[in-house]
């Protein structure tokens, strides 16, 4: 059985990025979702989750470490995290601060 693994994907360079598209995409998955922010190098420390979390950047920039692999994903505005849970991750927001939509499988 394969371990799921954190992904992240980019927004298509192609399209016109705004919070309706976001929230379209999250509403087109059937995930209830809200949204959060955070200051400039705000800083959330090694924790896992339940549930399988979906994140899309508004605006800003946030980088998940995930301490078991030692990797860094940074992410920015249209950028999309799919975290499985019981991934042990942690957060800093970057220098200009991040808002989020959150939605949860």
């Amino acid at each position: 059985m394969t371990t799921p693994t954190p992904q992240v994907k980019p927004w298509p360079q192609d399209q016109p990025l705004s919070t309706a598209a976001l929230e379209e995409r999250m509403r087109a998955e059937g995930l209830p979702f809200y949204r959060w922010s955070n200051g400039s190098g705000d800083v959330y420390p090694d924790h896992d989750h339940a549930y399988h979390k979906v994140i899309y950047v508004v605006r800003g920039d946030i980088t998940f470490g995930l301490p078991r692999t030692g990797e860094q994903l940074s992410l920015h505005a249209g950028d999309r995290l799919d975290l499985p849970a019981g991934i042990v991750h942690n957060a800093v927001v970057g220098e200009h601060g991040v808002v989020c939509l959150e939605g949860h499988r």
